[in-house]
């Protein structure tokens, strides 16, 4: 499954999302954060693949733990230092009485906010500018149905073998039934592997709005790549993928860990040593999978069978996502854009 990245819609197709971003760049600033925002709740998985990872609250979404909902994830810049981003958001929710209940009063509560971090510090020019509490705090209470795409939230401070980085989306529909469901995908891409393909000027994968850029952009965009400064020695592509589908806990850690797929299909090399990639799964829960219990595994309307056509859904999405991140981005500061060096991919 190929999906179209300027067609095909965003993580917040999937009722019940909302996405948020927050930015800041020049003045020695390139960096922000991106929150998805999920005010019913939401089941939640996370697969963590890369080397260098930078989270929090992962461990609250074993299955074996007692969490079972999440009202927001955050996603930002900063390394580890932007881990305090959620703690805005954590104050946010609280406010909203968001959050597992720990009291008999309903503003007894505790926000369990998962957070992931992307590598882009001193971007702008200077170190200790980095998202903190107030970052994390505008995106939630900027989250709306439609989400901005490219260098913003997040992805600001974002670069991907040597181009721009940001922040991408994708959607699709399975229909069980006569039901259709969705699927969805917002991936942060900060990755010391590449989405384009040097030799063609050309995603790695397919994107059918685009054409190949023509000789002279191939070549400029080769030797840009080349002259361009070794990356940096720590990146990360963080994200989640959704879906309306009702699902369990490890069913929504199975869901991110086939996303995971679409990401090393999208970026090459991916999940090194120094990439910190991490993806959360998510369920709203607004679809019921019907399944045939009458039927063997393997059967058409089997459960197993139609979570394996989610969790391909999820691949292809996630794909999706990473390639319309890096397309998608405008120029931010001195590191260049795709769109910037190959312009003649876009038709029209």
């Amino acid at each position: 499954m190929t999906l179209d990245p300027f067609t095909h819609g965003s993580l917040t197709d999937v009722d019940g999302l909302l996405v948020g971003h927050h930015q800041r760049h020049g003045r020695g600033w390139q960096t922000g954060t991106t929150v998805i925002s999920a005010p019913d709740g939401v089941v939640t998985g996370v697969d963590v693949r890369g080397g260098g990872p930078g989270t929090r609250e992962t461990d609250a979404l074993d299955p074996r733990n007692l969490v079972d909902r999440v009202h927001a994830i955050c996603l930002t810049g900063g390394s580890a230092y932007g881990l305090s981003a959620a703690d805005g958001v954590m104050a946010e929710l609280e406010q909203r009485r968001l959050g597992v209940p720990v009291g008999p009063d309903p503003e007894h509560v505790v926000p369990v906010v998962p957070t992931a971090v992307i590598f882009d510090l001193g971007r702008g020019g200077r170190f200790g500018n980095r998202p903190g509490p107030e970052f994390g705090a505008r995106a939630l209470r900027s989250a709306r149905r439609s989400a901005r795409r490219g260098a913003v939230g997040a992805g600001t401070g974002a670069r991907a073998g040597g181009l721009q980085g940001g922040v991408g989306m994708a959607s699709t529909t399975v229909t069980f039934d006569d039901v259709e469901v969705t699927i969805a995908a917002l991936a942060v891409v900060n990755a010391s592997g590449a989405v384009i393909d040097p030799s063609t000027g050309a995603p790695w994968s397919p994107v059918r709005a685009l054409r190949r850029p023509p000789a002279t952009e191939r070549a400029a965009l080769r030797e840009y790549l080349v002259a361009a400064t070794a990356p940096p020695p720590l990146n990360t592509t963080i994200g989640v993928v959704a879906t309306s589908v009702a699902l369990t806990r490890p069913e929504a850690g199975r869901l991110a860990q086939s996303a995971h797929d679409g990401l090393a299909r999208a970026i090459r090399p991916a999940h090194a040593l120094v990439d910190g990639d991490t993806i959360f799964g998510l369920s709203t829960g607004r679809h019921t999978l019907t399944t045939d219990t009458a039927g063997t595994m393997r059967s058409a309307g089997s459960r197993v069978t139609r979570l394996n056509e989610l969790f391909a859904a999820a691949a292809s999405v996630f794909e999706t996502a990473c390639t319309d991140a890096v397309v998608t981005a405008s120029s931010v500061g001195s590191m260049l854009s795709y769109r910037d060096l190959c312009p003649g991919a876009w038709p029209g």
